[in-house]
């Protein structure tokens, strides 16, 4: 493995690959709760073009405030783990152009697909999943199990929970 990271990030490209993804997986983290108030401030015309991106990167030191120490260092762990998974998964498409259809490949995007699912606090949970789920509609599946899933969520709390009916 170490051998294999070695004869990757020898190459510069890959290594810069690997430094803009992580550092723009970093940013995206740390913006996503306050996406709001960033487009108020970019949109906005009266704001100079120098005082936004100086916002924007006052921004970044959110991590130490808006962040516990565990949840910031996902956030990091998760960033650097993103950057090199695409550093590895562009040289593998590069180094099997005509069969880049693989196992490696494909556990590649799914790692990629999970930690882009999973960014987010514990505080607010995981942002990007819960929103997919409630755009597509997934509590409504509810609606068509028995009972309207009164039975099946009465029993689980019951067994799961230690939460008596009333």
């Amino acid at each position: 493995m170490l051998f294999t990271l070695k004869k990757v990030f020898s190459q510069i490209r890959y290594l810069i690959i690997a430094v803009l993804t992580t550092v723009t997986v970093f940013m995206f983290a740390v913006w996503l709760p306050n996406l709001k108030l960033i487009g108020t401030i970019i949109l906005s015309s009266s704001v100079p073009t120098i005082e936004k991106m100086g916002f924007l990167l006052s921004l970044l030191g959110s991590i130490k405030t808006n962040f516990t120490p565990i949840s910031a260092s996902y956030t990091i762990a998760i960033a650097v783990l993103f950057g090199v998974n695409i550093a590895l998964l562009s040289y593998y498409i590069q180094d099997r152009q005509s069969s880049a259809v693989g196992s490696g490949a494909t556990l590649s995007i799914g790692g990629l697909a999970s930690g882009v699912l999973g960014i987010g606090c514990a505080a607010c949970g995981t942002f990007i999943l819960a929103s997919v789920l409630s755009a597509f509609g997934a509590v409504g599946i509810l609606s068509f199990l028995p009972f309207s899933a009164e039975k099946s969520l009465d029993s689980w709390a019951r067994d799961y929970c230690f939460i008596q009916p009333i």
